[in-house]
Parts: C-alpha cells; sequence; structure tokens
C-alpha cells in the first residue's frame, strides 16, 4: 500500500499573494535591467503589506504600486496601506556573484516523475487543479492518494464577494470523480471546519517563501532549502533549482525511467558546484554533460527575463516553463 498526501493554495491565499509581490516587483526590476539583483521578501496582514530587502538596479519600480495591483489582481477590492525598506546589496555577497561564483551556499533537489504527463507527482496535480478552480478566494486544497487512486481531499474555500470565477464542482466532477476509490460523499471534505466567509488579509498574515513543498513537489519529496520568489537567478536557491529540474526531466525522458531524483550543491562565491548527482530509479551517479555554473544556468534557461510572477501562483514546476521541457 502507498499512501501520499499534498496540498495547494490559491492566488489569494495570503502566502501566494507575499510570494506573487515579491516575484512581480523582480520582474518590473528585470523589464528594465536584466542584470538587477533582487532580494525581496514581503509581509502582509491586517491592514498592511510590507517589502523588505535588497535590491541593486538601474531601473526604478514603484513598489507600492506592484504590490497593491498585485494584491487587488488576486480578488481584493479593499484599499491596502504599504511600507518599504529596501536597502542595496551587500558589497560582500556581490563581489562573489561578480566573480561568477553562486550567491550563496545551498543544496538543490530537482524530481521528475513518470507518475503525470507533467512529470509531477499526482497528488500535487490534483492539489493544484483544485485550488485553480477556487479563481479569485482565499483557499487550499488537499489529496490524499492511496495506490494512484484518490482516496480523500478536502476543499477550504472562502465565500466573498462575486463567486461566479468559482468551478470548483466542474474540476471535482471532471477531474477528481473519475480517480475516486470510494463514494464523492465519503471522500470529499468540503470546508470542514463550516461556513468560511472571513479570509486574505483580514484573517491571516501572509509571507514570502512560507509554503515550500507547494512551491516545490509536495511534502513527499526533499526540499533543499531556500524558497524562489523575490530573488534573481544569481542565487542558487532558484536558479539551481530549476537546472535541477531540467536535469531531472531530461534524465527522466532519456532513461526512460520512473523516477529521477538530482541534488546540486554550492559554496557562496564558488562557481563550481561541490556536488552533482542524479538518481535514476535508486541508482546514483554524477551528472555529465551539463554546465552548472550559475551564470551557464541563468544563460541556459534565460533567466534574466521577467516571467517570475507566473512562477509563483501555482508551483514553479509542472507548468510548462522552461526547465519543465
Amino acid at each position: 500500500m502507498m499512501l501520499k498526501t499534498a496540498e495547494a493554495v490559491s492566488i489569494a491565499h495570503p502566502d501566494k499573494i507575499c510570494d506573487q509581490i515579491s516575484d512581480a516587483i523582480l520582474d518590473e526590476c528585470l523589464k528594465q535591467d536584466p542584470m538587477s539583483r533582487v532580494a525581496i521578501e514581503t509581509m502582509g496582514g491586517h491592514g498592511v503589506i510590507t517589502v523588505t530587502g535588497e535590491l541593486t538596479t538601474k531601473g526604478y519600480v514603484n513598489m507600492r504600486d506592484v504590490a497593491r495591483s498585485v494584491y487587488h489582481a488576486a480578488g481584493y477590492d479593499n484599499g491596502i496601506g504599504v511600507q518599504i525598506n529596501v536597502v542595496e546589496q551587500s558589497p560582500e555577497i556581490g563581489a562573489g556573484v561578480d566573480r561568477e561564483g553562486a550567491g550563496d551556499q545551498g543544496i538543490m533537489v530537482g524530481y521528475a516523475t513518470a507518475e503525470t504527463p507533467e512529470m509531477m507527482p499526482l497528488e500535487v496535480m490534483l492539489s493544484r487543479k483544485l485550488v485553480q478552480a477556487m479563481g479569485k478566494h482565499d483557499g487550499k486544497a488537499q489529496v490524499t492518494i492511496r495506490d494512484g487512486k484518490v482516496d480523500r481531499f478536502v476543499t477550504s474555500l472562502c465565500s466573498s464577494g462575486d463567486m461566479s470565477d468559482v468551478t470548483l464542482s466542474q474540476v471535482v466532477r471532471e477531474v477528481i470523480a473519475p480517480l475516486l476509490n470510494k463514494p464523492l460523499e465519503e471522500a470529499w471534505l468540503s470546508n470542514p471546519n463550516g461556513e468560511w466567509t472571513i479570509g486574505g488579509f483580514t484573517a491571516d498574515t501572509g509571507l514570502t517563501g512560507r509554503k515550500l513543498a507547494v512551491d516545490n513537489y509536495g511534502p513527499h519529496i526533499p526540499v533543499g532549502g531556500g524558497c524562489f520568489s523575490g530573488k534573481d537567478a544569481t542565487k542558487v536557491d532558484r536558479s539551481a533549482a530549476y537546472m535541477a529540474r531540467k536535469v531531472a526531466v531530461d534524465y527522466l525522458k532519456k532513461k526512460g525511467a520512473k523516477e529521477v531524483y538530482v541534488h546540486i550543491a554550492y559554496a557562496i562565491g564558488v562557481a563550481e558546484p561541490l556536488m552533482a548527482a542524479v538518481t535514476i530509479d535508486g541508482v546514483q551517479e554524477e551528472i555529465t554533460g551539463y554546465d552548472l555554473r550559475p551564470r551557464a544556468i541563468i544563460e541556459y534557461l534565460d533567466l534574466r527575463k521577467p516571467q517570475f510572477r507566473e512562477t509563483a501562483k501555482f508551483g514553479h514546476f509542472g507548468n510548462n516553463f522552461t526547465w519543465d521541457k
């Protein structure tokens, strides 16, 4: 028997709003200056959004406008305060990046599986489909898989404002129901805590990078460490994680494998990775045929162009990005 569970959150979830704001600011910087170095964190809650971090760019971005634009695009029409506390990147960190080294130390994990067409875990993809059907409303979904079938699933959806963009019942009927191993009424826990009408920053705080498993491959696949959103590609937390996914996808296809893990480790200021290993259906070997220096990854995956707000919505892998192909 194999049991696996994963969750996802909607674009109006407080944490996801913060991820989107951080990446929208990054995108605006890259539009004006592709060499921008960005490390932006966002926290929101109870009437105030706070943007903080480090930024070195030749461009100018009105971060207050960006934050409010993302907030309203997520379905909230109330006013909100925005405070900014952003400084330039530390010259000591910058010096290492100038030498084309990694912007930080860290371990990045890539993964690919033959379980779904997206090469992602089934429970992850099903959870995402449920929250995508929640439209611009705060919500979460969780799916438990038993031997490839849906055993139980949970949807918590905030009922506020115009609900005409919600297609949850349709997705349950068309996507979830055919995979159930028990009657729908036994499997579906819909708003198990009762009616939910107060969501978003009114009910809870949000923070960039707090949904690591959601952003990656779900809780059954190891997470290397740092989050992605708000970071330009000189930060290997992001660029090398994307490259690890690309390598995993390539090996899965090339070897006709069922499951591939990739692990890449870096030291700050050093270009070459300390470790680059791929595990193919349980057998590990060294990665060959790829240039895994940060600058080479950035060029190979075209990571200096604005594209990151979309990654912050429904996961950084399995959504047909360059590193998924």
